[in-house]
């Protein structure tokens, strides 16, 4: 294995980070801006994106004995590691300068909050692209589905790490954003059909890839990795959040028939309900990038 736990930690910050920053933005956007989430947002995304990327400098064996080599990194525009490090750069340049602005003058701009936006989906997307790139190796890592898949859970993070602290700062914020109120039902729908779709593309890799895509697979869905994959990722970060937000949705399309004394009760339930079920994604969002790294066989090239 070329890659170990280290950088699926990597992999999960990363695509937190880049999610809590795009809400953090589309949070500031509406008539009625979620303010408490947006400084959230723009808090937790640029630090979680440097403390990821400075876990991949430590895992490329880089650090005091070569700090020059990311610099000179940049000059192959040829490697896909060369890009990472641009976006990355440019993406916390922009979130910092973004933060600097939101604390002093309590705004931003929305052309540099759409940029943001932007650096941050190409973050995202870098995550799969990183490991999709040695897919002709690990068919695991599949660059046809990965990079979609882990944008897809940067969201799904991201907003749930963002919705965990607004829940517990400022709660009346929640609702004023339209977005969470189908992310939590379709996203992890979303999540899980990429999922299969990976597992079967891997599956039936052809040729000399066959065996280490079947093998990698099994690995995970009956082997070493089957109980953190069904348990881990399966039922905590996929099941559990959507069910516990199909029972949010249906007491909120219940609420004018309550009384005074039930929308007390329910705000509480609906707040813890909301707390375990962001709390499962962000356990879902790391144990799905540990196993992709760690359950991914190569091709035994003859």
């Amino acid at each position: 294995m070329i890659w170990d736990a280290l950088i699926a930690c990597y992999l999960f910050l990363a695509g937190m980070g880049a999610g809590a920053f795009a809400l953090g933005a589309i949070a500031g956007w509406g008539k009625d801006p979620a303010l408490t989430m947006k400084k959230v947002g723009f808090i937790v995304g640029p630090v979680a994106v440097a403390v990821g990327t400075l876990l991949l400098v430590v895992d490329a064996h880089a650090g005091l004995q070569n700090p020059l080599r990311f610099f000179y990194l940049i000059t192959n525009l040829n490697s896909v590691m060369a890009w990472g490090v641009i976006i990355l750069s440019v993406f916390l340049v922009v979130a910092v300068i973004d933060l600097a602005l939101l604390l002093v003058k309590k705004e931003t701009p929305k052309w540099l909050d759409g940029i943001g936006v932007a650096l941050a989906l190409c973050v995202a997307a870098y995550t799969g692209v990183l490991l999709g790139d040695a897919g002709a190796a690990f068919p695991l890592w599949n660059m046809a589905v990965l990079p979609v898949l882990f944008v897809v859970s940067a969201a799904s993070t991201g907003i749930a790490v963002v919705a965990l602290a607004t829940h517990l700062l400022a709660p009346a914020e929640v609702g004023r954003v339209a977005l969470l109120k189908r992310a939590g039902l379709v996203l992890p729908l979303v999540e899980g059909a990429l999922v299969i779709v990976l597992l079967a593309v891997t599956a039936g890799a052809p040729g000399s890839a066959a065996a280490a895509g079947q093998a990698s697979v099994a690995a995970l869905v009956s082997g070493p990795y089957a109980v953190a994959f069904w348990l881990g990722f399966v039922v905590v970060g996929l099941a559990l959040p959507f069910a516990l937000e199909l029972v949010r949705a249906r007491k909120g399309a219940a609420a004018p028939e309550r009384s005074v004394g039930a929308d007390v009760a329910h705000d509480g339930s609906g707040k813890t309900l909301a707390l375990v079920g962001d709390a499962g994604v962000l356990v879902g969002g790391f144990m799905l990038r540990y196993l992709v790294v760690m359950a991914a066989l190569p091709v035994a090239f003859m």
